[in-house]
């Protein structure tokens, strides 16, 4: 099937292994068709009375021997086409987390987690069942049909075999018919079985939303719903295969009884002998299990080109960000950075988010961004990270367009404390040197000292080595803050930016962190967006956004002495501030 070319480089890498797999079949039913000659002619020879003990015992330790060839040659057959379905489940898994990774963040804000989850876990044991059991089934049946047909004739000439085997022609019509029909419905079961689990993952994630806006009942009712669409969906697909199989059962069930009756017939008449007929049968049983294989073949087969379809889906998709053929030649960065002119409007979206940006930044500066809520101030940090593509010619890195800077280069070198904080479900000291392996303790210590949290974290039971549940769950909001600027100070980046970081802690530990970074905020540029002014006041530069502009620009003081957007947002806080303090 053209939706498992995506395989194509791992059959050819795995040919020989294959081949080994299809010969052993072969040697199986080619073992196979001996039991049933030897048994006619035991019949045959036992009927004339031309048998002894000898003879009795001579045909038994042959139909013995070709058992014990067969269990061997099973053996063999299991080890590569089983062992090679497995082998293309974990190339293919690889292969699927490797693009998810390449893909760009805004993917991942049109795809559900839930769809992504069902791809790699019931996608690929549909895909790994084709290419193991369902490859089996295809070819175990091809031989055993194709080598018993020929026995058949051979033993009791082409009328009988041609009469038994007359339903076949409408069993490819009834296989032809429900295929689709399995591959169109088994496409169904993927899809709600995906949307179960992204209720699941999300249900998991938010619980202590749930339990405090007291929504577990509304939860439930939710999940049920989901729980019956992917039971009717697997439903209708049960349904399918509840005619299907029988059908094709009816079908072989025929071709048994117009062999027993016209094989009957030919036998009373002296056409054929008793033994050519107890061999004809036997060859016929035979062929029941690859006459019922056909039908599971199919089954198997479109249940994995479905899911194949589904995961080519997925590889096919291209990133939005990626290295230009045009590079510069840049392995490291001085963190002079520069915006020009710089518009920019969201994919899919008509109204700009950001409007006719220019800024200038020296390497070692320290520039800070402030303004309302959903003024592009993030938005302009994505696009200096590169999460998204700003338009040519608009953001410079060291003169160099920010296109031409390769990814690695552009990346390794920003440390970025985001606005939201992601923690891994690992140890804490795993967290703070995510971005590299060879970070020793004392330069994790230096990093979370800096950060205000070293004296938190060496209260907790096992230290650095304490496991922290999903998202960070284990810390508190500012701790996880402070985690998180840790990890991007450890990196000793060129260009540090905060995002808001330091919204959830104390007025005292934000002044401790503040003064710590000072001393390594001179060795590299800085950018910071906050909402509290007391966090950026001491900034070289103040950019003062609103509705994706830049109002104003300048120190703190010559921002108050404006008396603008800035200076509202001074006096607010000074007055929020005096509220708490009489509090």
């Amino acid at each position: 099937m053209k939706e498992f070319i995506t395989l194509k480089e791992f059959f050819i890498a795995h040919k020989k292994s294959f081949l080994l797999g299809i010969f052993w079949v072969f040697f199986v039913d080619v073992i196979g068709l001996i039991t049933p000659k030897l048994l006619g002619l035991f019949v045959d020879d036992l009927r004339a009375g031309e048998l002894d003990r000898t003879g009795i015992l001579t045909y038994a330790g042959l139909i013995f021997g070709a058992a014990i060839f067969s269990v061997i040659a099973r053996y063999f057959w299991r080890i590569y086409i089983m062992g090679n379905s497995r082998k293309a489940e974990v190339y293919l898994r690889d292969k699927f987390y490797d693009h998810l990774q390449k893909l760009s963040p805004n993917y991942f804000n049109h795809h559900k987690t839930g769809d992504l989850m069902a791809n790699a876990t019931n996608d690929l044991g549909a895909i790994r069942q084709a290419l193991g059991p369902g490859f089996l089934s295809a070819v175990d049946p091809t031989f055993v049909l194709t080598f018993t047909v020929i026995m058949m004739v051979y033993t009791v000439g082409w009328q009988l075999t041609l009469a038994a085997l007359a339903p076949m022609p409408l069993l490819a019509l009834i296989v032809t018919m429900f295929g689709r029909i399995i591959h169109k419905r088994f496409g169904e079961v993927q899809a709600a079985f995906g949307s179960l689990t992204d209720r699941v993952q999300e249900n998991f994630a938010g619980v202590r939303v749930v339990k405090s806006f007291v929504q577990e009942e509304a939860e439930i009712k939710k999940f049920t719903a989901e729980n019956k669409e992917n039971f009717k969906a697997n439903l209708n697909l049960i349904k399918v295969n509840g005619i299907y199989n029988p059908i094709v059962q009816l079908v072989t069930a025929v071709s048994f009884l117009i062999a027993i009756a016209y094989g009957g017939i030919l036998v009373v008449r002296g056409t054929i002998t008793l033994g050519e007929f107890v061999t004809f049968n036997t060859y016929l049983g035979l062929m029941t299990w690859p006459m019922m294989a056909i039908g599971w073949v199919i089954n198997m087969w479109q249940r994995g080109a479905a899911s194949m379809k589904r995961i080519n889906e997925v590889l096919r998709t291209l990133p939005e960000i990626n290295d230009d053929q045009d590079l510069a030649a840049k392995e490291d960065l001085e963190g002079n950075i520069e915006f020009k002119n710089l518009t920019f409007t969201y994919p899919g979206s008509e109204l700009p988010v950001l409007k006719d940006i220019s800024i200038s930044v020296k390497a070692g500066q320290t520039v800070a961004i402030i303004g309302r809520t959903g003024s592009g101030k993030s938005t302009l940090m994505n696009l200096l990270l590169r999460l998204y593509n700003p338009p040519e010619g608009t953001l410079f890195l060291d003169g160099v367009d920010i296109t031409q800077v390769p990814l690695s280069t552009l990346r390794e070198n920003i440390g970025y404390v985001p606005q939201e904080n992601f923690l891994f479900s690992k140890t804490i000291r795993d967290n703070i040197a995510f971005s590299g392996d060879g970070y020793s303790q004392e330069q994790v210590e230096a990093a979370t000292s800096l950060a205000q949290v070293h004296s938190n974290i060496v209260d907790f039971e096992h230290g650095y080595d304490t496991m922290l549940g999903e998202r960070g769950v284990t810390l508190s909001g500012g701790q996880k803050q402070r985690v998180s600027i840790a990890r991007a100070v450890i990196k000793n980046p060129k260009i540090l930016i905060l995002d808001d970081s330091l919204s959830a802690v104390d007025t005292h530990t934000e002044e401790e962190i503040l003064l710590q970074m000072k001393r390594i905020m001179q060795a590299r540029t800085s950018l910071i967006i906050a909402h509290r002014i007391s966090t950026i006041k001491d900034a070289d530069e103040i950019l003062v956004f609103d509705e994706g502009q830049i109002i104003e620009r300048g120190t703190h003081d010559q921002l108050l002495e404006l008396k603008g957007l800035y200076h509202e947002l001074h006096q607010k806080q000074l007055l929020e501030d005096q509220i708490a303090a009489n509090n």
